[in-house]
């Protein structure tokens, strides 16, 4: 039997586009594995098609989605299909766990990230977006209904901290302009790439907008970009280097 995602996605439905799309950004990478340590085997959890996961280390990874498995590259290990609330591992199994995009997208996140700290001897990393945080993106303007989904999704933050470690620290991620990880703020400078649908249907969010709104915010967008009401209002963020959006990088230690 194929087992979908057991969070509130079905990525055996519309998992397709995500490793075209959802690249792994060489920056964003960095700060992960800078923040890896000198942890010599890590886990990853919700592992998708594999984006940031380190070549330099011994890789066991975890996903639930057969289609999301079968995106990953050759060159990455194979996932075991399993889900972050029952991780088949023993206690202190490695020595970092990470989690990227993904704690969102869980059915019982308080208990996936028990397991997360329960299986790690040294950090746990978890990159996800503050909810709080959202409406510093113009995308608010057009999508409200997606913001307010995307807020009710993602666990608050202080939640997080305190479930994988007692000494946390949660850094804000800058976002380069051309970031190459398609989530909506990867596109702060971009707007025209709202308009395809590839992009948009390889970013969960929409899954959470009718349809009515969807066609709503992206025929104004257009009608911005054609008018150059868009750029009136938001223009300097074309030239702007870095967005402090929503993204964050929480890290625990035992």
């Amino acid at each position: 039997m194929i087992r979908t995602s057991g969070g509130d996605v079905d990525y055996e439905r519309t998992g397709h586009g995500y490793a075209s799309q959802r690249r792994p950004d060489p920056r964003i990478e960095a700060l992960i594995h800078t923040a890896l340590g000198d942890a010599r085997t890590v886990l990853n959890v919700g592992a998708g098609a594999g984006s940031y996961e380190p070549a330099d280390r011994y890789v066991v990874a975890v996903e639930p989605s057969a289609r999301m498995r079968a995106q990953r590259p050759a060159t990455a290990v194979p996932a075991i299909d399993a889900t972050a609330e029952s991780l088949p591992f023993d206690d202190d199994a490695f020595d970092a766990v990470m989690a990227t995009v993904t704690v969102h997208q869980w059915a019982d996140t308080a208990r996936g990230l028990a397991e997360l700290r329960r299986v790690a001897r040294g950090p746990v990393l978890v990159l996800t977006f503050d909810g709080a945080a959202l409406d510093r993106f113009w995308l608010a303007e057009y999508a409200p209904e997606l913001i307010a989904a995307e807020r009710r999704r993602y666990p608050a933050i202080d939640n997080i901290a305190a479930a994988i470690g007692t000494e946390v620290a949660v850094h804000e991620v800058p976002i380069p302009v051309d970031c190459v990880d398609g989530f909506t703020e990867a596109y702060y400078a971009r707007p025209e790439r709202f308009l395809d649908p590839r992009v948009r249907a390889a970013q969960s969010a929409w899954g959470f907008v009718d349809q009515v709104a969807t066609t709503r915010a992206v025929d104004r967008l257009r009608a911005d970009l054609e008018s150059g009401a868009w750029d009136a209002r938001h223009g300097q963020l074309r030239d702007q280097p870095t967005f402090h959006g929503s993204l964050r990088l929480i890290v625990g230690r035992p």
